[in-house]
């Protein structure tokens, strides 16, 4: 039987949960026997638009069979999409949902689907943790991702449908790295409007932005606005073993919520189709959850 080849494409090297995606695609593809190359885009759409149409245009005896990609835009590379279903590439999107692919799986001969984790389902729980941490309520920093995400879109959708009436939020953007929030935060701060903010809880799309966060605080040189700002609840998603979770016991983080990483589990999804030729499900969810419990977290506050 021929060896499967399949091109995994990823957002960037800077973010813990991007590199447990990758992880978790070597892994599977080193169970399944499978030949995976993984590419990060650096967060640029043209640049995994055009990493991904060059695999795609190479000769039919170095081309993939089948690619993951997690997309940096928010369209999720539509044309690239159909460049890859004319060519008889699988085909397997990240935490999106794009409308396309119904379509193309009516005309694909290979397996295209999309998997995700449960955005909204995200979102109700970060609310329901704001809740929690903040009992009387009060007013949140909260730091989202890239506005044209839908991840971002849906995470946001779902902890305002959750968080109680009397916490009040104020949102910055950041682009899924420790980086990008920093300076987001750090920009913030020169703001005059910041220095009256009444914040009580800084709140994250994702973990490295949680910590981006606590760092453009603890670069303050005043003692005692870094200590003000410093003794906040941090929150943060994603809730990696090494990460998120550790740093929630480190005291870094009052919660997180566990995430798993799904390229792996779209390189076998691919993989078993390929040899079946049936294809799959068309959008596999995984659900997220709290760390730690909700009920841990409200019992702290009483």
């Amino acid at each position: 039987m021929k060896k499967l080849k399949f091109l995994i494409s990823l957002h960037t090297r800077e973010n813990d949960f991007q590199m447990a995606q990758a992880t978790s695609a070597e892994d599977a593809s080193r169970k399944l026997g499978v030949q995976s190359e993984i590419v990060f885009a650096e967060n640029d759409a043209v640049n995994q638009s055009t990493q991904i149409l060059q695999a795609i245009q190479t000769s039919a005896d170095a081309r993939p069979d089948a690619i993951v990609l997690e997309p940096v835009s928010g369209t999720a590379l539509p044309q690239v999409a159909r460049a890859a279903c004319s060519a008889g590439i699988g085909w397997a999107i990240l935490n999106r949902t794009p409308d396309y692919v119904p379509d193309l799986r009516r005309i694909a001969k290979a397996p295209i689907f999309s998997i995700s984790s449960d955005h909204e389902e995200i979102g109700r729980i970060q609310g329901k943790q704001f809740a929690a941490l903040l009992p009387k309520g009060g007013s949140i920093l909260y730091i989202e991702g890239p506005s044209q995400s839908s991840s971002a879109q849906k995470r946001t959708a779902g902890m305002l449908r959750t968080k109680p009436a009397n916490i009040q939020v104020s949102t910055l953007r950041g682009h899924w790295t420790e980086d990008s929030a920093e300076k987001a935060v750090s920009s913030w701060l020169k703001l005059a409007t910041s220095q009256n903010a009444a914040i009580d809880l800084v709140g994250a799309q994702d973990d490295a932005m949680a910590m981006g966060a606590r760092k453009a605080f603890e670069n303050i040189l005043n003692e005692t606005e870094r200590a003000r700002w410093l003794r906040l609840p941090f929150t943060g998603c994603d809730g990696l073993p090494r990460t998120g979770q550790a740093w929630v016991r480190d005291g870094y983080l009052a919660a997180t919520i566990c995430v798993p990483p799904l390229a792996g589990q779209a390189v076998e999804i691919l993989a078993k189709a390929i040899q079946s030729g049936v294809q799959p499900p068309e959008h596999p969810l995984s659900s997220p959850s709290s760390f730690p419990a909700l009920e841990s977290l409200t019992a702290r506050k009483r």
